[in-house]
């Protein structure tokens, strides 16, 4: 097959979903597919090695996208203005400025963006129609979440291809627009969806989500899960030295790092836990720094500060050596986490995870045994299941090791792939 796999950049930070459609990518082209990752707003961040060679330009670029809604002028400039604000430099700046866009105006734009051809930025729309069908002919658009499928309507009647849609993770940010956007993008994207030949998503969990919220027969959403590449990641020889709890994501309030910091302040006090390390890692925008260093301000003032360490963007590598240094990890993401590849991730080095008792957690935790379920979603019901890894190293890793060969098994890259074409090869027809 030859597959167009258009997916959004996030210019600053690692993005869970990035990785996994570049390894999706990577894994249908080692089954033999014609696959063309297209980049859309912002540049994807990617590990080293993860990188495409495709030297594909960047479409929808976001500060184009977003003149285009400001100012009709900005839908008449020419390709060689349009070009310059594409700058993937440019683009990179400018996501490091996400914080200067209100509520409104961002719900202004996603229901332009949804509206395709009748929205302000069908100029753009019609520049990636343009080099698509110009590279075609293609068997299949690959939409890498809902959200996009604004482009959709066109590129199906132009192309002739058909239309592959995943989701993942979109509707925390359609709830968060204000009203009336939310309703009206929530509508939006149910009519859009609707006319895909096929509907996937990247756990059991949000496919029942959004099927029930998009209006869809559950039997319409496949359940294709997220798989990783594994080399480089191993276990180690032995369980780390000194007791460590990890936490590797993005450092914000939504991933659940001040749940994790308060649970290792309950931990920390714990006469049998003295030694306790807390090591976190992951991007940060400039929000999230204000955020972390509140966070540090805390453990300092509870007085645990030399027993935490707060780093940045890992490479690949050192990400996998953070990741055997660790004896738990947990990241107690505060909304209905569709997936989670930090679970995977730490599995695959033989680390077991601790997890709040939602999103697809349970869903993760079932399939492999490679963890534990908190209570519920606050602080201390967390610090207690830790508390039970923590104080039990051999208990530990072994939940570790179980999870390593769980998730080998059945979370590779290539399984994920496997799927996915087998879900495109037949997503020809039925529209619900």
């Amino acid at each position: 097959m030859k597959i167009i796999h258009l997916t959004a950049g996030t210019g600053s930070y690692y993005c869970g979903s990035c990785m996994r459609d570049q390894m999706l990518v990577h894994g249908l082209r080692r089954l033999g597919h014609e696959v063309l990752l297209v980049p859309m707003y912002l540049p994807p961040v990617l590990e080293e090695g993860q990188g495409d060679d495709d030297a594909c330009p960047i479409f929808f670029g976001g500060i184009n996208v977003f003149l285009q809604q400001q100012s009709w002028l900005f839908r008449y400039t020419p390709a060689w203005f349009d070009r310059l604000l594409d700058s993937p430099r440019l683009l990179r700046w400018s996501a490091t400025k996400a914080e200067m866009t209100s509520p409104r105006m961002v719900g202004e734009l996603m229901l332009s963006m949804l509206a395709g051809e009748k929205g302000r930025q069908v100029k753009e729309l019609r520049k990636l129609t343009a080099w698509i069908k110009e590279r075609g002919p293609w068997d299949v658009v690959s939409i890498s979440n809902a959200m996009l499928l604004g482009v959709a309507p066109m590129l199906k009647q132009t192309l002739g291809a058909r239309i592959v849609c995943t989701l993942q993770g979109e509707d925390s940010f359609l709830d968060s627009l204000p009203e009336p956007y939310r309703t009206k993008a929530w509508d939006q994207v149910a009519t859009l969806v609707k006319a895909c030949d096929a509907v996937t998503s990247v756990s059991d969990y949000y496919g029942h989500l959004m099927a029930k919220r998009l209006q869809m027969a559950p039997e319409r959403v496949v359940t294709v899960h997220n798989g990783i590449d594994f080399t480089g990641y191993a276990a180690s020889a032995s369980a780390p030295a000194v007791v460590t709890l990890g936490y590797l994501a993005r450092q914000s309030a939504l991933k659940g790092l001040g749940v994790l910091v308060e649970a290792f302040l309950h931990l920390a006090k714990r006469p049998h836990l003295q030694q306790l390390r807390l090591s976190v890692a992951g991007s940060r925008t400039e929000s999230d720094a204000i955020y972390v260093s509140e966070l540090q301000e805390r453990i300092a003032a509870a007085g645990f500060a030399e027993r935490t360490t707060f780093q940045g963007t890992l490479s690949r590598e050192d990400k996998q050596t953070f990741l055997r240094s660790l004896s738990v990890l947990s990241v107690p993401a505060t909304y209905g986490e569709a997936f989670g590849l930090y679970v995977l991730e730490a599995m695959a080095s033989g680390v077991p995870v601790v997890q709040p008792p939602s999103g697809a957690f349970p869903e993760l935790i079932s399939a492999t045994q490679g963890g534990l379920l908190a209570a519920g979603d606050d602080a201390l019901s967390l610090a207690n299941a830790l508390d039970t890894l923590l104080s039990d190293p051999k208990r530990a890793r072994a939940m570790g090791m179980i999870g390593n060969a769980a998730v080998r098994e059945h979370f590779s890259a290539d399984a994920m792939a496997t799927k996915y074409a087998r879900l495109c090869d037949r997503g020809s027809g039925a529209a619900a």
